[in-house]
């Protein structure tokens, strides 16, 4: 399994990303709001979905819902063929546990959307691989080193 030390490699020399030790662990967007003091709309969610079998990651504000109806019309499928990937498949994927899996470092490179309302916030703060680190990030810098597609999926 991937942690921290894998993301703080992954990082290294890309500008604009802190790390926020807590003294709780964040397993929640509540939680992480709570242990940094920001609002939940500033925690950022990474899920992994299956797409007709194809894996994308979306990362949208921890107060948002990301819509099943929305990821299928944008991917040009029907609802049914868009599913929240399974806890062990994730894993797999991305080399993290859900809850503390950071927007990139990942284990594959996943088609990754980033949720347009990203990017009313000035700062963002994420999973790290670890419980008791978030990482910050502008979300133009996010969009960047993600190399995700800015869209509508909440």
């Amino acid at each position: 399994m991937y942690g921290l030390e894998h993301v703080k490699e992954f990082i290294a020399g890309k500008a604009g990303v802190g790390f926020h030790p807590t003294k709780e662990e964040t397993p929640t967007v509540s939680a992480a709001a709570a242990a940094l003091g920001v609002r939940e709309e500033q925690i950022i969610k990474s899920l992994v979905f299956l797409v007709e079998g194809k894996p994308f990651l979306a990362i949208a504000n921890g107060n948002r819902r990301v819509s099943y109806k929305k990821l299928a019309a944008l991917l040009g499928v029907g609802r049914r063929q868009v599913k929240l990937a399974p806890r062990e498949l994730t894993r797999e994927l991305t080399g993290y546990e859900g809850g503390v899996m950071p927007p990139f470092a990942h284990k594959e490179k996943l088609s990754t959307l980033v949720d347009r309302a990203v990017l009313d916030q000035e700062l963002v703060y994420g999973g790290t691989g670890h419980p008791r680190v978030l990482l910050s990030i502008q979300p133009e810098e996010l969009v960047r080193v993600t190399g995700g597609r800015v869209v509508d999926i909440t």
